[in-house]
């Protein structure tokens, strides 16, 4: 959820509790007024009567709300003495215009006793007041007219108000989402008056900029480690190459030293892949352009097809399209493509298979081998080796993800139809213009 509208939602929550309770104390004080002014108009209309029945005996007569809104009883002289003016809700019948017949409205009443030639009398006295469902309502849809009105509002003014206020944010975001250590590129800035903004500023080019300073010095070590370890290895495998080849050595000790070549070679092997991985995750590949898979396929074919057909692996390849076309350096997509194929041959079969598939979006590369799946949740992992072997350095695999994950690209590992198969889907394909 955007920020924007995490504030609409945090306001309106509130504002709803306000409005419900203002809305309950609303109605209360509402009802409080009314029943205050009816009292008072029966104030004066009990002085009216009481003034009526002075020159009109009649008057003293009525004894029932039947003929009138008030009635008269006579009562003893110690009962008149006690008697206080009371005000209460009732329930009367009564017609309005609108009413078929008699219906029981509410209704306020006072209760008084006075004092008429030597006699006592009660008084009651009734008057028609607004009904409590009604009114509430009336109230309650005004509420909810306000609610709507008050959100509607809010929304807009808070949009535009915040949206103004925040620009400088979005803009720095973006800049800053945009923004590629090795680029060379300005770090991302904004002018604002905003304190908190410029603060923001600050603090991240501050990271950036040790981050760029971090950067640097990793790249610089590793191509001093790269000089540094290569040139002492290449040189040790030379000399005992020589040694081997002066053939004055005894059998034990021409064996003891082509098992020190072979561990030389495997760490020549495993320190190129792990400066290929340092360089991979530092995004030093920038060279993109549009390639070919399905030519890398045929390339790196043609450079294993002896290696296959000594072991008798036959590899098949079924083309869906004949041009799957991506955008991403060309080095690292013969690496990736490489390193798979080369996967499925090593860890084949004698009399093996490997079957090939190239789609519109992805390329699969499946072989045969031991009949039982890999581990899904180690086998990108560095150094993970599903066997023992010692030809092995286990980079391969992880060599791979990291460049899937460089271009935004999903590698994915099954197990099915005793064949382990490993897809490589591409996010963004190139469309094929010659078609």
């Amino acid at each position: 959820m955007r920020l924007l509208n995490q504030s609409i939602k945090h306001i309106t929550i509130p504002m709803l509790v306000v409005i419900t309770a203002w809305s309950v104390l609303f109605y209360f004080i509402i009802l409080y007024e009314i029943k205050e002014s009816t009292d008072e108009g029966l104030e004066n209309y009990k002085r009216q009567v009481v003034y009526q029945a002075q020159n009109d005996s009649t008057i003293l007569s009525q004894d029932s709300f039947e003929e009138g809104f008030y009635s008269i009883t006579q009562i003893e002289e110690t009962e008149a003495q006690q008697y206080k003016d009371r005000y209460s809700d009732t329930l009367v019948y009564m017609q309005d215009a609108n009413d078929r017949y008699l219906e029981l409205e509410p209704a306020r009443m006072i209760s008084t006793a006075f004092e008429l030639d030597g006699n006592y009398y009660e008084l009651k006295i009734i008057h028609s007041m607004i009904e409590n469902d009604d009114l509430l309502w009336h109230i309650i849809w005004s509420i909810i007219l306000l609610f709507v009105l008050l959100f509607l509002t809010i929304t807009v003014v808070n949009n535009y108000t915040l949206r103004q206020l925040w620009r400088p944010f979005y803009i720095f975001l973006a800049r800053l989402k945009a923004y590629r250590l090795g680029d060379n590129s300005k770090l991302p800035k904004i002018k604002t008056n905003t304190k908190e903004f410029n603060d923001l500023q600050i603090a991240v080019n501050t990271l950036l900029t040790h981050s760029i300073s971090v950067y640097e010095q990793q790249k610089q070590f590793i191509g001093n480690a790269s000089h540094e370890l290569q040139t002492p290895l290449a040189i040790a495998l030379n000399k005992l190459e020589l040694l081997i080849e002066k053939g004055d050595l005894s059998d034990n000790q021409a064996m003891g030293i082509g098992e020190v070549i072979k561990i030389i070679e495997r760490l020549v092997r495993t320190n190129k892949s792990l400066l290929l991985l340092s360089k991979i995750e530092n995004r030093q590949y920038t060279d993109n352009q549009d390639i070919t898979i399905n030519n890398i396929v045929k390339q790196v074919i043609s450079e294993l097809e002896e290696i296959a057909e000594y072991h008798n692996i036959f590899i098949n390849v079924a083309e869906q399209t004949t041009n799957l076309i991506i955008n991403m350096d060309a080095s690292l997509a013969h690496i990736a493509i490489s390193n798979l194929i080369r996967n499925a041959l090593f860890h084949n079969l004698p009399d093996g298979v490997i079957e090939i598939n190239i789609c519109n979006k992805s390329i699969s590369v499946c072989n045969s081998g031991k009949e039982e799946p890999l581990d899904k949740n180690k086998i990108f992992d560095r150094f993970h080796k599903s066997n023992n072997s010692k030809e092995s350095s286990g980079l391969g695999l992880s060599i791979v993800d990291a460049i899937c994950k460089l271009y935004g690209f999903n590698v994915k590992y099954e197990y099915h139809n005793n064949k382990h198969c490993f897809k490589l889907s591409f996010s963004q394909v190139i469309p094929d213009l010659s078609i």
